[in-house]
């Protein structure tokens, strides 16, 4: 199991287009790739359900990968975050 954390730099936080990217990003992997807040969690591979955690600007997430692959998604997802949010 990987885990990081990353807070959203974004003005509009987790919307959309970057869940969407997001999304398909993590059906790239084998790994289970979950976004959690303090309250709440969704597997990133769930558009509705990234979009669900209503991820607002300066908000903190961490961010879990479980899997053959764990090591590479975590890396990919945390070069998306710095990249796009």
């Amino acid at each position: 199991m990987e885990t990081f954390q990353y807070t959203i730099t974004d003005e509009i936080g987790i919307h959309a287009r970057p869940a969407g990217e997001l999304a398909k990003l993590a059906k790239e992997f084998q790994s289970k790739i979950t976004i959690k807040t303090e309250t709440k969690q969704a597997d990133a591979e769930r558009l509705m359900a990234v979009m669900a955690l209503g991820i607002r600007h300066g908000q903190t997430i961490t961010v879990e990968t479980v899997g053959p692959d764990e090591k590479e998604a975590a890396e990919a997802v945390q070069d998306f975050f710095q990249a796009k949010l």
